[in-house]
């Protein structure tokens, strides 16, 4: 019987949210096989975050705080934790499917030997024989897949997996590291700055399609009045109107707020895979056959250009 370790992800001395997802993906695996949740942070300057990882349901932290981290690079990253992978004895390591989780976790993968099972949306099976649950296909298709490897590396959709909640204090470890001199050298970050709430991490989204023509102002009226994260289909993107750090769907961003509102998205099944699992969502558009409709809680047949400008305004008397 192995343990669990979870890579902490975290961006300016905060813990990232889909971090608490991995957590709560780890307990289960727990519950299904057994051992004990260790959590690793790796950074420079770790402390905060760390003592909130160990208030969250772990048995141990580990925490890598050194120079060689300050910058996340995987090839320095995937070396680290495989070392804590030995130190922690564990036979599962376990990401959320971020940018961060998708660059470094199959690198670890490879330096353990380890299969890989990626985007992982539920688990199968007890004791020895987890299973791991993947969308295909859009997800059209739930594959269940074994990773047959002693060590097993996972990265999960943060989406489908509750946050671990606050549970005590666990004990800190610091991990010593050395890691050797990486063949590639950071040299800087290029962060796109905005006062809205970070897409992946926003309780309110408000997505426009190729219906907005490309004309997204009353899309980010209703966003600043909700206090809202924007995002954008795959054909807005692709036809050059908004950043592709705004798509959700199957090749952008996967979100699930407590509320996603669809203006002139025709609700194609790649942008339905990133966005499905919204606790309520609101579709405007003018086509009354369109695909959204079929997953939306609550549907307008309507020129979005008329109806989000009225829908600001009604909004904005009632929060006077």
């Amino acid at each position: 019987m192995g343990n669990i370790l979870v890579v902490a992800e975290h961006f300016k001395g905060k813990l990232r949210k889909a971090s608490l997802n991995a957590i709560g993906a780890a307990q289960q695996v727990k519950a299904r096989a057994g051992g004990e949740v260790v959590a690793l942070v790796l950074g420079k300057g770790t402390a905060a975050v760390t003592q909130e990882v160990a208030s969250r349901g772990v048995a141990k932290v580990l925490e890598a705080d050194a120079d060689a981290l300050a910058s996340p690079l995987a090839e320095t990253y995937a070396q680290v934790i495989a070392q804590a992978v030995q130190a922690s004895g564990a036979t599962y390591v376990v990401a959320a499917a971020t940018n961060f989780g998708k660059d470094i976790l199959p690198r670890v993968a490879g330096k353990l030997g380890a299969g890989l099972a990626s985007d992982i949306v539920g688990l199968a099976g007890e004791g020895a024989n987890v299973l791991f649950k993947r969308p295909m296909w859009a997800g059209n298709a739930i594959a269940t897949v074994e990773v047959a490897t002693p060590v097993k590396v996972v990265t999960i959709r943060p989406t489908d997996f509750p946050e671990a909640v606050p549970s005590g204090s666990a004990p800190v470890e610091k991990l010593a590291v050395d890691p050797t001199s990486p063949k590639t050298k950071f040299l800087q970050f290029q962060e796109v700055k905005s006062e809205r709430p970070e897409l992946t991490e926003a309780s309110v989204v408000v997505a426009g399609g190729r219906g907005t023509k490309g004309d997204f102002k009353p899309i980010e009226a209703l966003a600043d009045l909700l206090g809202a994260a924007i995002g954008a289909s795959r054909a807005v993107v692709d036809a050059g109107w908004q950043p592709n750090d705004m798509q959700v769907g199957q090749t952008g961003k996967v979100v699930a707020p407590k509320l996603y509102i669809a203006a002139g998205i025709s609700g194609a099944i790649q942008h339905l895979a990133g966005m499905k699992g919204s606790k309520t969502i609101v579709a405007i558009n003018k086509d009354p056959e369109a695909p959204i409709f079929q997953v939306a809680d609550y549907g307008l047949v309507a020129d979005l250009f008329k109806a989000l400008p009225e829908l600001t305004e009604e909004i904005r008397k009632v929060k006077g």
